[in-house]
């Protein structure tokens, strides 16, 4: 069944995930407001991408409970999964297909109508100015170009809220910039962003962001209001004491 969640589209409640008797995810509570950009941060095996996982319906928790979008995501993860937008921290388009392809392909996934496709292919390519690239196949575009569709791609149908799992990673500052001008664009239009990132400066750019180390959130709140309780001038060095407790 369905929850109406009033004001918040991802609500998290002692969420745990173990494996075997190593724990990656330990007992995290928090909730995500609507139009939020919401930063999962922490270093590289913190957990954050097994904590997406679980919130998009990819992987079952040991414990707790998640509710996205409106739908519990153990009892309901094929709705949640069509509910939201995810974008992987691996490229998840297809290099075999060209750029028009792949869009038609994940819109049909999500049950876009042909009328409301072909609109929707057009619509992409020329807000991503890539009129001259919509028969070029995606294996053949630079990294930035195939972030920049892919983050598209996952908006295509329209989700109240999108999952970015390092959508930055490998990128040069300039495209990473580009793309956080997407996420403004993209917030300011009413969905969710919630992104992780190892990429500390990014913080900055977040309406809240919480920090997690050894699987658990050590700190929660607007990236101004962190650098005042641990009184530094940025979102590195919050993580720093966090890390060294």
């Amino acid at each position: 069944m369905k929850k109406d969640s009033g004001n918040y589209i991802v609500e998290v409640e002692n969420l745990t995930k173990k494996f075997g008797s190593f724990i990656a995810v330990d007992n995290i509570s928090f909730k995500v407001k609507k139009g939020e950009i919401f930063g999962f941060l922490g270093a590289n095996g913190a957990g954050k991408t097994t904590a997406m996982k679980m919130l998009t319906g990819l992987l079952n928790p040991s414990s707790g409970k998640a509710i996205v979008a409106g739908w519990n995501v153990e009892t309901n993860p094929d709705k949640v999964k069509l509910n939201i937008g995810y974008m992987s921290q691996k490229f998840s388009l297809y290099d075999d297909l060209r750029v028009n392809e792949n869009i038609r392909l994940y819109a049909g996934i999500y049950g876009l109508k042909r009328s409301e496709i072909k609109i929707k292919i057009n619509k992409l390519i020329g807000e991503l100015g890539m009129e001259n690239l919509r028969k070029k196949l995606v294996g053949d575009l630079p990294l930035g170009w195939k972030q920049k569709l892919a983050f598209a791609i996952s908006l295509v149908h329209e989700p109240p809220v999108v999952f970015l799992d390092e959508p930055t990673s490998g990128v040069d500052p300039i495209t990473r910039r580009q793309f956080w001008e997407m996420i403004y664009k993209a917030s300011s239009e009413g969905t969710t962003i919630f992104v992780t990132t190892h990429y500390l400066d990014e913080a900055e750019y977040c309406t809240r962001a919480s920090i997690m180390v050894d699987g658990q959130i050590k700190a929660l709140d607007t990236p101004e209001n962190l650098k005042n309780r641990f009184e530094v001038d940025n979102m590195q060095e919050v993580f720093v004491k966090l890390a060294r407790g």
